[in-house]
């Protein structure tokens, strides 16, 4: 089964590539760009067919490793 999984910074916290890149954008003349966060995605293949047991799998995944959960939000994705 493919799982994506999307990360993201959460609201209010400093996210300084996103600002690197909104700050680059804007030297290259993209000025109508408001605001840029970054984030990371993460593509999983595994052996499970059943989609709660994968979906309960790749939960612990994101609370343990995947995701810092006091700064990031996660979204998983079944695919």
């Amino acid at each position: 089964m493919k799982i994506r999984v999307n990360i993201q910074l959460k609201n209010g916290v400093l996210d300084p590539q996103g600002k690197a890149v909104h700050h680059a954008l804007s030297s290259l003349g993209f000025n109508g760009v408001n605001d840029v966060r970054i984030g990371k995605q993460i593509l999983l293949d595994i052996q499970e067919s059943d989609k709660e047991k994968a979906l309960s799998n790749v939960t612990a995944m994101c609370e343990d490793l995947l995701a810092n959960t006091v700064i990031e939000n996660y979204e998983i994705e079944m695919m």
